[in-house]
């Protein structure tokens, strides 16, 4: 069921007020006035502050300052004329008791005739006595047809003349974007050179990075690492590399679903979120981010639909690549919380779309400690597979010297002693053996000279790496990742473990 037939399924079981939330007035007013028609033919009136009522000369102006007037208005109106009543930001005005009281009285009046109040904006604020009044719906942002649409519309207002390869590269940037944006953009590509090419992707892809920071839940994060970027991690690698093509049509034609996810569970440090940005640059997707913690707000039903516009955000976006970091510390002990279930409710939502979802949105999820994990979070359909991600080996802490120093001293790699780098440093993550390097080069840098092997394993004597200091913890998840709840993202530790032979 899409929207619009939502929406008029509403309409016709007689809901008497349903709040919607949308920046999109202008696209949203036209929907409903569509809907509307099909149900009943129920005449559509428009409400602001300002202007009061509108569309109708009769009653133009009426209600204006005055939002208990513009409820008496839906009262003068006889039992069976039907009409949808939209009151923009009229959220505004349900803390006042008078508001709250007229609209309690309405709702039961209105259940018997063809009339609805739709209040109409941009974000949720709902008193707690009308909780049970009112229905909330979420307004998507417009699909890739309304946007190709759209877009066509605009080639033949203005002339211009468009290939299928151009059309479908702006359709696909535009996805996630209000129309009211895409008309904006497009319309700055034809005032800067007339016409609109495929260079303008890169404006469009702009406008789609400030849209996506000014919601403040996902961040549109620039994934410029790539696999090889990646030191050791075979097995995951190979698994993310068989199915690279997985989103293309030629996948769906075969009979292969969209890949689900990943939960990345290890010690901090191992290259999980390296991985998360390295998956979105190879295989050509955007890469948003979530910090679960701004999904969380102090209204009342706040954090319920910033979760809800989060998912459609990233279905919009679609294909895409949804980076949850450090997911454990988002839902850790919810159960005991002390905020009225709102924490429950939130991980309800997310873990039932991760499990329902048909959109090709592919979450990579970290997690440091799986303790602190619900079990509802691990369990099979969530994922498409859990991968636990261990300390290097020697040959992987040796790939990851490398992938630095190939880096760092392209030129002069032959001068470092690798072999002996990764010898010298066991137990050392990833991360650690990054700030070994920044710190050989501080001592390299204060004698006026390039840095060296001993510089390097100096560095590495003054750092105690995690292994040390946190050793209980990754001991519990070694054995864990051992007793077979996850796969080993390293062909060194499945073979090396005596668990696993």
């Amino acid at each position: 069921m899409n929207w619009n037939q939502e929406f008029e399924l509403l309409l016709r079981a007689c809901y008497p007020i349903i709040f919607i939330t949308t920046a999109e007035e202008e696209r949203l007013e036209i929907t409903i006035k569509n809907c509307s028609q099909k149900v009943g033919n129920r005449t559509v009136y428009i409400w602001d502050f300002v202007d009061g009522y509108q569309d109708n000369p009769n009653n133009s102006g009426y209600g204006q300052r005055n939002p208990l007037q513009a409820l008496e208005f839906v009262e003068k109106l006889p039992e069976k004329v039907g009409g949808v009543f939209i009151l923009r930001d009229f959220n505004r005005f349900l803390e006042d008791i008078s508001i709250s009281r007229k609209l309690r009285n309405l709702s039961r009046s209105l259940k018997s005739q063809p009339k609805n109040i739709v209040i109409v904006s941009s974000e949720i604020s709902i008193p707690n006595e009308l909780r049970e009044t009112l229905t909330i719906l979420d307004f998507p942002l417009p699909t890739g047809s309304e946007i190709k649409t759209e877009i066509q519309n605009l080639f033949s207002a203005t002339q211009i003349s468009f290939s299928d390869t151009l059309l479908n590269e702006l359709v696909r940037a535009a996805q996630g974007l209000s129309i009211e944006r895409i008309r904006r953009v497009l319309s700055r590509c034809l005032a800067g050179h007339g016409t609109i090419e495929s260079e303008d992707v890169e404006l469009i892809l702009e406008e789609k990075r400030q849209s996506i920071r000014q919601t403040q839940i996902l961040d549109y994060y620039p994934a410029k690492e790539e696999i090889s970027d990646i030191g050791g991690l075979d097995n995951l690698k190979d698994w993310l590399l068989r199915r690279g093509g997985a989103f293309s049509d030629r996948a769906r034609a075969y009979g292969i679903p969209h890949p689900r996810g990943l939960l990345l569970v290890g010690i901090q440090g191992t290259g999980k979120s390296l991985t998360a940005k390295a998956i979105a640059h190879h295989w050509h997707l955007p890469l948003l981010r979530l910090d679960v913690g701004r999904l969380f707000g102090g209204l009342v039903g706040e954090s319920e639909s910033r979760t809800r516009q989060m998912i459609n955000l990233a279905e919009a976006l679609a294909p895409c690549i949804l980076w949850i970091d450090e997911i454990d510390k988002a839902f850790s002990g919810f159960e005991g919380k002390g905020d009225g279930g709102t924490t429950s409710r939130v991980f309800g939502t997310f873990i039932t779309w991760l499990a329902e979802k048909q959109s090709p949105v592919f979450v990579v999820a970290t997690a440091n400690n799986i303790q602190n994990l619900p079990p509802e979070m691990v369990r099979k359909g969530r994922f498409d597979e859990i991968f636990f991600v261990g300390l290097p080996s020697q040959v992987e802490r040796e790939a990851i010297f490398n992938v630095h120093l190939s880096r760092l001293r392209p030129h002069n790699l032959k001068n470092y002693d690798l072999k002996r780098l990764a010898y010298e440093t066991p137990d050392f993550s990833g991360a650690e053996i990054e700030q070994t390097l920044i710190e050989a080069m501080h001592i390299g840098f204060s004698q006026n000279r390039d840095f060296t092997s001993e510089d390097i394993l100096e560095a590495a004597s003054q750092i105690i790496p995690l292994a040390r200091t946190a050793k209980e913890e990754i001991e519990f998840l070694q054995n864990w990742a051992a007793s077979g709840k996850a796969r080993m993202a390293s062909r060194e530790h499945g073979l090396n473990n005596p668990i696993l032979n």
